[in-house]
């Protein structure tokens, strides 16, 4: 008995052995291997995440470079002290008003 699809070109197209080996090699190279198509796709969104991430850090690094820049002089210091850590002289009172609205913490 004679296969009836034999002579039809689709048969012959996926009868043939370089079609399997083809098909088996690009399905190990997509889904299987150490490289994959999806390890590569998370590799790269993780470089692109880290990438951001370098350049925040570049952006906070010039930031801070031009802040103790400013700190060489003792006003600069002063004034800081002041602003960030509420620190005051020995002759003077300090009052802090917090707004409604300015708070971090909120009592919900």
């Amino acid at each position: 008995m004679t296969n009836p699809y034999k002579d039809k070109s689709w048969f012959k197209f996926i009868s043939n052995k370089y079609i399997w080996v083809l098909l088996f090699f690009g399905t190990w190279m997509i889904f299987l291997d150490n490289y994959s198509y999806f390890d590569h796709h998370i590799l790269n969104n993780q470089i692109d995440e880290l990438e951001e991430n370098k350049t925040y850090y570049q952006e906070e690094i010039k930031k801070d470079e031009k802040q103790i820049k400013m700190l060489q002089n003792p006003e600069q210091i002063e004034k800081y002290a002041r602003e960030k850590y509420f620190m005051k002289k020995d002759s003077e009172d300090i009052y802090i008003i917090e707004f409604e609205g300015d708070s971090l913490s909120s009592n919900k």
